[in-house]
């Protein structure tokens, strides 16, 4: 088994664009699609940074450091369906195509013997100021100006130079070669086109472009220290996330790509929120290899020169003891008022925002004459959990729902709560014709919401003095009064599901993919989601607020074994 960019079958696949280099990285960060970009880390000038941080850009949008450890290769091909290996391969062979393959090189034959542990691709960002004259209609348009640098670390120097000793492809041209501020430059134009340059940085880097400008333009990074190493924030951040031989770390400039998304019309960012995202610098992440997934490390910080700042607040981590064992699904928080202050901030006059915070606010209003921020969110200081519980099904009895969706929410003043969800009961019974029927479960009194078609749809009351509960659907209540013997705790899923660190935690979030899959539909947010979603049997996130600037995220994918028929084999 060898580096899948080496291995894949050949044929002609065009150039990755823009929007689909993107949506993977989106699937990366997300964690649907980790097994897009696999690969690893050692530096010789930091062993915490990507390879190459130190002669990539500074405003580079993207850049993956990949393995080229044949094991780990070999070890993913383990987990996953035959349509999940499918898409790594084709993502990976596009990449070979464009920076080898194309120009007659063999990874296995005429990189693997030199390089070092790992390489790194970097996406550089699009020179906006050229195209602002002429407008685009969709992020594909910028496809023309995407420049792509690939950094190979080199282990033998006399075998790397071999590479720039003649083009391998028939196509191409002789080399020709300029000095550019005491480097070399090598390049060749192909008949079709196809440029391909390349340049020996310290007899330490290869470094590959498809433009001798970007060439020209990477070693001015490397001469004046404007790399990503020298961006502000990226050092510190990345040195929270290092783990030992990585498969992948990848690093995503958020004002940058706030910037792609301005291209499009139908998405255009306005300038508000443009200079909202320019109080984010990056979101870098890890990925290692774990036996029953993935694992992916990550941080997200903030601008250094931004006057905003994070609240450290790490007070979640309870909640998973209040849920049954059974429970599929669990988002918790530490603070259900402060999460709403920072969506507003990040939300205000943003066209991509799930739902503007006005119309929140509106809506609550218009639903039960409730002010949100006054009246619900003023007591709501403390942990909170949204939960999908399942039913318990009962012979003969025409149930509605499956399962419940059962909110928690640790109030700081008891008082106010109890008033604002006393008006909610009269809300519910004067506007909405619902029956308020007082009840006792397990020794503790709540209040069932019946609708005038007789189903129980709601109840309501205290898990204990600070504890308040909703929950909609199938009637679960006796399975959480009293505290159930059996927790999501104390389950195996979670526990092997749910990072233990970073601890303390400001909120964690569990999904076991297969039954919610089996029984509810799920919002379709990442392209290839379904694909995605067959491979994985559980989600587990946990993070924490770091300090001021930058907040600590662990993610646990546990994924489905299968074969590896799909696995790619070299073909020459």
């Amino acid at each position: 088994m060898t580096l899948p960019i080496s291995s894949v079958p050949m044929k002609k696949i065009k150039k990755p664009s823009l929007a689909l280099t993107l949506s993977a990285a989106g699937l990366l960060i997300g964690g649907g699609a980790v097994a897009y970009w696999l690969f690893n880390q050692v530096q010789p000038f930091s062993r915490n940074l990507l390879v190459g941080a130190n002669i990539i850009p500074q405003d580079a949008l993207f850049a993956v450091s990949l393995t080229t450890d044949p094991k780990q290769w070999q070890k993913l091909q383990e987990f996953g369906t035959k349509e999940t290996q499918t898409l790594v391969n084709q993502n990976l062979l596009q990449l070979r195509d464009r920076f080898l393959t194309n120009h007659g090189y063999n990874f296995e034959k005429d990189i693997q013997p030199w390089v070092g542990d790992e390489v790194t691709l970097a996406i550089l960002t699009p020179d906006f100021s050229k195209s602002a004259a002429k407008p685009v209609s969709t992020a594909e348009a910028v496809t023309s100006q995407q420049s792509m640098v690939m950094v190979l670390p080199v282990d033998n120097l006399e075998k790397a130079k071999s590479i720039l000793t003649q083009p391998k492809s028939t196509n191409s041209g002789k080399w020709s070669e300029y000095n550019y501020q005491g480097i070399t430059i090598k390049q060749s134009q192909g008949q079709t086109g196809g440029n391909f340059s390349a340049a020996l940085i310290d007899n330490r880097f290869l470094v590959i472009t498809d433009s001798s400008k970007v060439a020209e333009k990477t070693i001015d990074a490397y001469k004046s220290k404007t790399t990503l190493v020298n961006t502000g924030g990226f050092a510190d951040n990345f040195s929270k996330i290092a783990s030992y031989k990585p498969l992948a770390q990848f690093y995503l400039n958020v004002p940058n790509a706030a910037k792609i998304a301005s291209v499009a019309p139908n998405r255009a960012l306005p300038a508000q929120v443009l200079a909202q995202l320019q109080n984010n610098q990056g979101l870098a992440g890890t990925l290692t290899l774990e036996p029953e997934g993935i694992r992916i490390k990550g941080v997200s910080w903030l601008n250094p020169r931004s006057q905003r700042v994070l609240t450290v607040e790490n007070n979640a981590g309870t909640m998973q003891n209040r849920v049954p064992v059974e429970t599929i699904m669990m988002l918790s928080g530490g603070n259900l008022q402060r999460l709403w202050s920072d969506y507003v901030l990040t939300s205000k006059g943003n066209p991509l925002a799930p739902i503007p915070p006005e119309q929140l606010r509106s809506g609550v209003k218009s639903l039960t004459n409730l002010d949100l921020e006054q009246d619900l969110l003023k007591w709501m200081k403390g942990e909170y959990a949204v939960s999908l519980i399942p039913g318990t099904p009962k012979p003969n009895s025409p149930d509605n729902f499956r399962a419940a969706l059962v909110l928690m929410i640790q109030a700081k003043d008891r008082q106010q709560a109890e008033a604002s969800i006393k008006q909610l009961d009269d809300v519910m019974k004067n506007q909405y014709q619902f029956q308020i029927q007082p009840a006792t479960v397990a020794g503790k009194p709540v209040v069932n919401w019946i609708s005038p078609f007789g189903t129980l749809t709601a109840t309501r009351g205290w898990l204990d003095d600070d504890v308040a509960f909703l929950s909609i659907g199938a009637p679960i209540t006796e399975k959480i009064l009293p505290k159930p013997n059996n927790t999501l705790a104390d389950s195996s899923a979670f526990q092997q599901s749910v990072p233990d660190e970073p601890n303390p935690t400001n909120g964690q979030f569990y999904l076991d993919v297969e039954q919610t899959a089996k029984n509810f539909p799920l919002p379709a947010l990442i392209p290839q989601q379904q694909t995605l979603l067959q491979a994985t049997r559980s989600i587990g996130v946990t993070s924490a607020v770091s300090d001021n600037r930058s907040t600590r995220y662990d993610i646990l994918l546990t994924l489905k074994k299968g074969d590896n028929s799909a696995a790619v084999t070299s073909s020459r």
